[in-house]
């Protein structure tokens, strides 16, 4: 059997196909992190995208029901070099490839991710078609180059709660039974409302280790809902695509600034920036990976990070009451700011590591101090 990936520009690499068979279009990029395969197709920041590992064997410990980060995968496509057909860990419940299957997720392997990764990085992420069923080149490359892409869309709404729902540790354990628009939290230490622009678990399993008791809403709760619960903090989450299209967030965003001390993480630091003002602009190919060195800027301490986006905030765009705290170390961009007058903070990657080091996990408790201050009113 066979499968291809063709690109919006023409190259077309041809493989072998496993998990679902199908035909998906995306943007492809790619990620190179050796580890954690199961957390980056279930990280819902990969809506609308094609995944391709630059890491050559991919599969060798399965899947398990623990190591997700949201209800199912959320790539369009997943794209390695080899797939390791028998998985040998402890943990391992499920092959990748029926993981995938089980999903509707097309994959494909035996194809050269370095040369797909420099052309990448050449000439920046692009649209593809990736195919088990069609296999006439031209015409995927002609339905690749017909994709929209992503620029301008929401997708958040594909990836976005339905209902509010209190975050009880694990997946699984949480309900929907909350009406719509209702917001409350549970009894805890610091009271958080997590706006979910499409969260990963272990942001949530954080928040709560750091004894918090977090209630998740939708996208679009308004800032009255939020206020209503009468939180100490709001969580503002990971999350796909271009910010710029999300005007419901960005004024949500600003209708709660300086009500309550704000913490945003990725797509939520995107919008937050343009609450405040802010602009952003799309990447060449992105930041994925689980090894990205970012610089505190106060301290010159360097941390290595998880990411996940292909937009950035435009350092020379934010307001004078804004200072930047963060900068990747790789191309000098925007990483972390924080307001000089109001409680919040926001930083561009993924400090839950899940996958990922651990360096940033000292974030979430710098929010329940934050969330401490406020109480004290200091």
């Amino acid at each position: 059997m066979k499968a291809i990936l063709a690109l919006a520009d023409g190259t077309v690499f041809e493989g072998q196909p496993f998990g679902a068979m199908g035909e998906t279009v995306g943007e492809v990029v790619f990620n190179t992190s050796m580890t954690g395969y199961q957390e980056v197709l279930t990280d819902p920041s990969y809506k609308g995208q094609i995944v391709t590992m630059t890491y050559p064997l991919i599969g060798n410990y399965g899947c398990n029901e623990t190591d997700i980060e949201s209800s199912r995968p959320q790539v369009e496509g997943f794209v390695v070099r080899e797939y390791s057909a028998y998985p040998s860990n402890w943990r391992s419940q499920w092959s990748l490839d029926a993981y995938l299957a089980e999903h509707g997720i097309i994959g494909i392997q035996g194809i050269d991710t370095r040369a797909l990764t420099r052309r990448l990085r050449i000439h920046g992420v692009m649209n593809a078609c990736l195919s088990s069923e069609e296999l006439n080149p031209e015409s995927l490359v002609a339905k690749a180059k017909a994709w929209h892409g992503l620029a301008g869309r929401d997708l958040v709404q594909r990836v976005t709660c339905p209902n509010p729902y209190a975050w009880n540790g694990h997946p699984g354990s949480y309900s929907h039974e909350q009406g719509q628009g209702q917001v409350s939290t549970s009894r805890g230490t610091y009271r958080v409302v997590a706006i979910d622009f499409g969260v990963k678990y272990n942001m949530l399993r954080q928040l709560a280790a750091h004894g918090c008791a977090v209630q998740v809403v939708p996208a679009t709760t308004t800032a009255e809902a939020v206020l209503s619960a009468e939180p100490d903090g709001v969580f503002l989450s990971n999350g796909p695509g271009d910010p710029s299209p999300l005007d419901y967030a960005i004024k949500t965003i600003q209708r709660l600034i300086g009500k309550k001390p704000l913490f945003g993480i990725c797509l939520g630091h995107q919008l937050l920036s343009l609450a405040l003002g802010g602009k952003t602009y799309k990447l060449k190919f992105g930041h994925r990976g689980a090894n990205q060195p970012v610089q505190q800027v106060e301290t010159g301490h360097v941390e290595i990070t998880a990411q996940n986006h292909g937009f950035c905030v435009d350092i020379d765009s934010l307001p004078s009451n804004v200072d930047v705290t963060h900068i990747n170390l790789n191309d000098d961009t925007l990483e972390g700011i924080r307001h000089r007058d109001a409680p919040m903070f926001s930083v561009q990657y993924h400090p839950e590591a899940a996958p990922g080091p651990h360096d940033a996990s000292y974030l979430f408790s710098k929010f329940t101090q934050m969330m401490e201050d406020s109480r004290a009113g200091t």
